[in-house]
Formats: C-alpha cells, sequence, structure tokens
C-alpha cells in the first residue's frame, strides 16, 4: 500500500525553512511534514473520499474527476487557510469552502460529503506519517548496512569497555558496532510494524457513518475500507475520533527511534571527545571562534533530537483521553508535536546514516587505551585465574594490594605479579594481554549480524 508521494518543499517557503532546527532542515522529512505536504494531504484525502463514494455508487463519476482535478495544492493558499482556521479551530473548514468553489456549482456539493473535519484531518495525518515513515526507514536501512560493514570489519578490534564511565573489561568495536545495529533494527521493525497498520479514518460527525446512509448508501460499513483503498492505507476497523491507538503507535516507534539512534550518537560523542580519539566523525563541523575544531556535528544533532522526542511523545500520550465521541482540544493537541518528532525523527534518521557511512575508526587509539590502567582492566581475569591457585579471597586481596601500586610506580600489573613468590610458578603470559581478554565478542558479534 503505497500512497502518493509528498512533494518537496517549495523553495522561499519561510515557514519550512527550519532556522532553528538543523537537525531536520533540508531533510526529506522536512520535505514530507511542510505545510504543502500537509496541504497536499488534506487535499488528497477529500479527493479520495469522494472517488470512494463514487466506487459504491453514492457519487457520480463526474464529481470524482472534477473533485480529483480540483484538488491541486498549488491552487490553495497555504497562508490564508492558516489565518482562517481561527474561526473553526482546524484547517478543514476553510479547505472545504475553497474547494468547493474550484470544483463548481455542478459538482461542488459532493466536496467532503458525510464526512466531518476529523476524519480529514486525521486520514491527512496518516497520510504525511506514511510518507515520511518510508523516508526515514530508507535510512535506517543505510545505517544498519553502514554499521553491519563496520561491525564485521571490526570483528576483533579490542578496545576498552567502559562502566560508569570508567575503564572496566575489554570489549571490540565490532560489538559495539552491533549493538547499534541491533536497535537501528529494532527501530526498523517497529516502524514497519506502524507504517503498515496506519489506517483512514472516516466516521462521520460522531463516529456512526449516519450521514453516508441518509446520503444512499445501503451498508455505510464498505465505505471506510473504499476510502482506505483509495489512500493507500488501512481500513480502520472502527472510527477511531477517540480511540487514538494509531497516535499512540506512532509516538512510540518515534521516539523509540530517536532514542534508539541517540545511543549511537552519545557513544560517538564519547569516544570522540579529543582525550579518547577512538572515533570520529567523517567530516566533523567547524567552530565560529575555534578554527583548529572538527565538532562531532552529526551525533550531536541525533542526541538533541533524542533528547526532544520522549516529551514530543508524552504529549501524544496525553491525548489519549478524549472524552465523547469527538474532543475538544484533544486531537487538536497532537498535529503539531507529532509534525515535530516525525521530523527530528527523520532528520535524525538522515544523519545517522551519514554518521554510520562516514565514521573513522581508530583501532590504535583503542589498543593504546587498553594500557592505561597499566593491566588493571584485566584484574577480573586474573582474580579468576588465581584464585584456582591462591583461593578467591586472597587472590582478591592480593589483586588489591598491587592495584594501587601500578599508577604510583608506573609498573604493569604483570611485572608487579611477577615479583609475587605466590605466583612466581604461574605462567602469566597471555593472562594479562587485554587483547586476548575480550571473551565472546566476536561470537556475539557474528551472532547479531545473522539479523536481517
Amino acid at each position: 500500500m503505497t500512497p502518493p508521494a509528498s512533494p518537496a518543499v517549495p523553495p522561499g517557503d519561510p515557514s519550512d525553512a527550519g532556522l532553528l532546527a538543523p537537525g531536520w532542515a533540508d531533510s526529506p522529512a522536512a520535505g514530507a511534514t511542510s505545510d504543502t505536504a500537509f496541504l497536499r494531504a488534506l487535499l488528497d484525502a477529500e479527493a479520495a473520499l469522494t472517488r470512494a463514494q463514487a466506487s459504491l455508487g453514492l457519487t457520480p463519476d463526474e464529481a470524482a474527476t472534477a473533485v480529483t482535478e480540483a484538488a491541486g495544492a498549488d491552487a490553495f493558499d497555504a497562508a490564508s487557510l492558516a489565518q482562517r482556521a481561527r474561526g473553526g479551530g482546524n484547517p478543514v473548514i476553510p479547505l472545504v469552502a475553497d474547494l468547493t468553489r474550484a470544483v463548481g456549482a455542478e459538482y461542488g456539493p459532493y466536496v467532503h460529503r458525510g464526512a466531518t473535519s476529523q476524519d480529514i484531518m486525521d486520514t491527512a495525518i496518516m497520510l504525511v506519517a506514511a510518507r515520511t515513515l518510508d523516508l526515514v526507514l530508507a535510512d535506517l536501512d543505510r545505517t544498519q548496512r553502514a554499521l553491519a560493514r563496520r561491525a564485521a570489519e571490526h570483528r576483533d578490534t579490542p578496545m576498552p569497555g567502559r562502566t560508569l564511565t570508567q575503564h572496566a573489561v575489554p570489549t571490540t568495536f565490532g560489538l559495539k558496532a552491533a549493538g547499534w545495529r541491533s536497535l537501528v533494527l529494532d527501530a526498523r521493525d517497529r516502524v514497519t510494524a506502524v507504517r503498515d497498520a496506519l489506517p483512514a479514518q472516516l466516521g462521520g460527525a460522531a463516529g456512526t457513518l449516519a450521514a453516508f446512509t441518509a446520503y444512499g448508501a445501503e451498508d455505510a460499513t464498505a465505505l471506510p475500507a473504499a476510502y482506505a483503498r483509495q489512500l493507500g492505507l488501512r481500513a480502520p476497523r472502527l472510527p477511531w475520533h477517540t480511540l487514538r491507538t494509531p497516535i499512540a503507535d506512532l509516538a512510540g516507534c518515534l521516539a523509540f527511534t530517536a532514542g534508539a539512534l541517540g545511543k549511537m550518537a552519545v557513544d560517538v560523542l564519547t569516544l570522540a571527545r579529543t582525550e579518547i580519539a577512538e572515533v570520529a566523525e567523517g567530516s566533523g563541523g567547524g567552530s565560529s571562534a575555534m578554527p583548529h575544531k572538527a565538532n562531532p556535528v552529526r551525533s550531536t544533532l541525533i542526541a538533541a533530537a533524542a533528547r526532544r522526542a520522549p516529551q514530543l511523545a508524552a504529549t501524544l500520550y496525553g491525548a489519549l483521553a478524549a472524552e465523547d465521541e469527538r474532543p475538544a482540544g484533544a486531537w487538536h493537541a497532537e498535529w503539531e508535536p507529532l509534525r515535530d518528532l516525525l521530523r527530528l525523527t527523520g532528520g535524525a534518521a538522515r544523519d545517522a546514516a551519514e554518521l554510520a557511512e562516514e565514521l573513522r575508526v581508530r583501532p590504535d587509539a583503542m589498543r593504546a587505551h587498553l594500557g592505561l590502567t597499566h593491566g588493571l582492566i584485566v584484574s577480573e581475569r586474573l582474580s579468576a585465574e588465581l584464585s584456582a591457585v591462591l583461593g578467591r579471597a586472597r587472590a582478591k586481596e592480593l589483586l588489591t594490594r598491587l592495584a594501587p601500586r601500578t599508577y604510583a610506580e608506573g609498573r604493569s600489573l604483570a611485572e608487579l605479579l611477577a615479583e609475587e613468590p605466590e605466583v612466581k610458578d604461574v605462567d602469566l603470559g597471555d593472562l594479562t594481554d587485554p587483547a586476548r581478554y575480550t571473551g565472546s565478542a566476536g561470537a556475539l558479534t557474528d551472532r547479531a549480524l545473522e539479523r536481517r
């Protein structure tokens, strides 16, 4: 089910410039969620309604043709509609008036026949969401493919594993990249499920389809499915004016996606610090004051989106408590945060694809940092090995006593252990090499990469 493609943002449209939103400005999602795109979706919803009624013999075919031909976005003034929307609280009311005039006296009465404003607004939102999610999915696929390549390439590249900001035990960059990809695939699966379930909305004034019966439908319950087919959306089981599962599902999958991409971003922000420099963005951003800087801008913008998304989703979840058969304020409260959430997540997906494709990995820095703790990064392994010789309590006491000496004397843990009579006969060998204590990281990476 593929709805018509959304047009790009027209040049010079100041309402959609994104001056304060570099995270989504000029992204595919920006075009798919612009005022022009919403206007296009509203008109698509109106034209499809007339065609659906014509397909069931409720409207002349000529009326469906006339409405469809008149419903060109270029013929309508979004700014005027926005101003006049104040009169009725939504843009559908002035749009129906303008579209009716554009269709003409003969077929104008068939415009919007039997529908209510929320039918058209909700359906248009589903169209915009579908078109935007298709773009998000494309960028998520780019991201996961790039991360799969990184994970395979660096399957056995050792690096410090960090917990609570400190070196813990060694891991591999391959496993880290595989973990990022796993989250991206989780996001993809959630977005795909929501995208495929987006429904049209059609219920009439109070969700009973009564007006369509009044206009001659013998079985008005067949009309929502015919309407959905015209739009490439799912047929709703019931009118969902106050049953806002589709909006809540959108909120959840978008917030999750922003957060999943945010995990990769915050890891890159940490690993790209000057004093760590284990990774770097392919093309960092500049500074207005410091010529030497190459800031991790892609990661910064993704992280910003991840921080904003939960609050936007919370507003949408709050609108679930919608009174009566059609509420005052609840569905109105959804429009802006949902568009913001689509834009933020779409921009983050665009940036994540670029980040993953261009990321520079520095194995030498990772290997060097494994030695920063003078061998203490393998103390877990040594504790297990020495317990077999000394007993668990004695092994722990010995390593605890030697740990501060590694820093105080600038010597490795292996050197200090070699001087201890109790372990002089123990072959420390590979036991103190961090690169040889990555556990099942390679096998786990392989397992993660089996997922498609």
